[in-house]
């Protein structure tokens, strides 16, 4: 087998290993990689992402302990944010999305966590607290929030691969609340 070949071949399982899930987690540990691919993994990575990049997706590497990629998480992601019609079309309702939204920076403005009694007041100014159970709730089974025994809930694996966390925040800050008209200011006199 020549190199070119097994360099195919060994691209084509660094694709298959990222692509299908095998374990409760999705990605793939860094000593995983390097154990089947070679010591050179990172060089199969980065020719694997140029070629997922023509299709809008890209290897996303996120460090769980230090910088050390053998123990660092791969996945592929969207290379891209989605827009809000995106998010619909796949199942999102907006209420969804504005109860992640707002949980996600919570999170990220408290340095990843967060009381769930606290998450749960902010919810609750904008929906009833039925909904904003559910949405959050929903928000833990999809890995974007984790919550611990002890009622802290922190980011979860998913926010920490597609959330780019500065852009959030910079997103929440720069929302301005809606102007009141003159008559809105005068009837609150």
């Amino acid at each position: 087998m020549s190199g070119e070949d097994s360099f195919s071949k060994k691209l084509m399982t660094a694709a298959a290993m990222l692509l299908f899930r095998s374990h409760r987690k999705p990605g793939v540990k860094g000593w995983e990689l390097k154990y089947r691919l070679g010591k050179n993994y990172m060089k199969i990575i980065d020719a694997l992402n140029s070629h997922l990049k023509r299709l809008g997706l890209e290897v996303k590497t996120v460090f769980e302990e230090g910088e050390d990629l053998d123990k660092a998480r791969f996945y592929i992601t969207l290379a891209r944010p989605l827009m809000l019609s995106d998010l619909v079309t796949s199942g999102w309702s907006i209420d969804e999305v504005a109860a992640l939204a707002v949980t996600l920076s919570i999170l990220v403005s408290r340095g990843g966590k967060a009381p769930l009694k606290d998450v749960l007041e902010v919810l609750e100014t904008k929906f009833p607290k039925w909904k904003a159970e559910a949405h959050l709730e929903r928000a833990i089974r999809r890995g974007y929030v984790e919550k611990s025994e002890e009622d802290v809930l922190t980011l979860g694996w998913r926010a920490k691969v597609e959330l780019d966390q500065k852009e959030l925040l910079t997103s929440m800050l720069e929302l301005q609340p809606p102007e009141q008209t003159k008559e809105e200011s005068e009837g609150e006199e």
